[in-house]
C-alpha cells in the first residue's frame, strides 16, 4: 500500500508540477498577495495607523490563503479527474479508495509547506520575521490547519456538478469565511448570531491557532483550537465518505 502511495503520490506531483497556472494559483498567488498587502502600506507610518491583520497578522492572513488555494487546487482537480473519467479509471486500480485520496492530500500538503517557503524567503526584505517565531511549529500549524480544511475541500469536491463549477462554488464556500474567522473583526465583536456562524466554521479556528503559533503563544495555549479542527476534520471525513462520487 505504502508503494502504491508513494508512485501515486509522485505521479500527482509531477502532474500538477507541469500546469502552470496550478502552479501560479497555489504558490505565486498568495505571495504576491503578501508583498502587494505590505509594499501598499509600507509608506504608513506607525503601527496604529494600519489596520490589525496589516501591522500584525498579515502572514496569517497570507498563510490562511495558502490553505485556502490548496482547498481550492483540490477541489478543481478532483472535479476534474471524475468529469475526465480519471477518477473511475483509478478506482478500478488495486489501489484503495483512501489511498488514491490520499495521496491529493500529500501533494497539497507538500506545496501548501513549499508555499510557505517561498513566502518566508520573499517576505524577509519587505516583512522581517521576529527571531523568537517559531518556524518550524508554524509550518506543523499551518500544515494541521490546512489538513482540517481539505477534509471540508473533498466534501465540496463531491457537491459539485462539473469541473467549471468547481472554482466558483469553492471560492464561494471558502473565502466568506474569512470575515467571520476573527481576522479582521474578533469574533467577540461580532453580533451573537454571527458568532454563532463564526464558532462552526473551521477557519475560525485555524486563524486562532495560527495567530498564537505566529506570536509564540505555544500549542498547550491553542489546544481547543486544535482539538476542534481535529474533530472537523473527522467530521467533514465522515461525510466526504458517505457523498463522495467516483463518476
Amino acid at each position: 500500500m505504502l508503494r502504491g502511495l508513494w508512485q501515486l503520490t509522485w505521479l500527482e506531483i509531477k502532474i500538477f508540477a507541469r500546469e502552470p497556472l496550478g502552479l501560479v494559483g497555489s504558490i505565486a498567488f498568495p505571495v504576491l498577495i503578501f508583498v502587494v498587502l505590505r509594499r501598499a502600506t509600507g509608506s504608513v507610518r506607525g503601527v496604529a495607523a494600519l489596520p490589525r491583520f496589516v501591522s500584525v497578522d498579515l502572514p496569517v492572513f497570507a498563510s490562511v490563503m495558502i490553505a485556502a488555494s490548496a482547498v481550492l487546487s483540490l477541489v478543481a482537480i478532483i472535479a476534474i479527474y471524475r468529469e475526465g473519467g480519471i477518477l473511475k479509471r483509478l478506482r478500478a486500480t488495486p489501489l484503495r479508495p483512501h489511498t488514491i485520496l490520499t495521496a491529493h492530500v500529500l501533494v497539497k500538503l507538500l506545496f501548501t509547506a513549499v508555499t510557505l517557503g517561498a513566502l518566508i524567503m520573499v517576505g524577509r526584505r519587505i516583512y522581517p520575521v521576529d527571531a523568537g517565531v517559531p518556524l518550524l511549529s508554524y509550518t506543523v500549524a499551518l500544515l494541521f490547519s490546512t489538513a482540517s480544511l481539505i477534509s471540508l475541500g473533498f466534501v465540496l469536491a463531491s457537491v459539485v456538478p462539473t469541473a467549471r463549477f468547481a472554482q466558483p462554488i469553492g471560492s464561494l464556500a471558502l473565502y466568506p469565511m474569512l470575515g467571520f474567522s476573527g481576522l479582521f473583526v474578533p469574533v467577540e465583536s461580532l453580533p451573537p448570531m454571527l458568532q454563532a456562524i463564526a464558532r462552526a466554521l473551521p477557519l475560525t479556528y485555524a486563524v486562532s491557532l495560527l495567530r498564537g503559533i505566529w506570536h509564540g503563544e505555544g500549542w498547550a495555549a491553542h489546544a481547543s483550537d486544535a482539538a476542534i479542527l481535529a474533530l472537523m476534520f473527522l467530521i467533514f471525513t465522515a461525510i466526504a465518505t458517505k457523498v463522495f462520487r467516483w463518476e
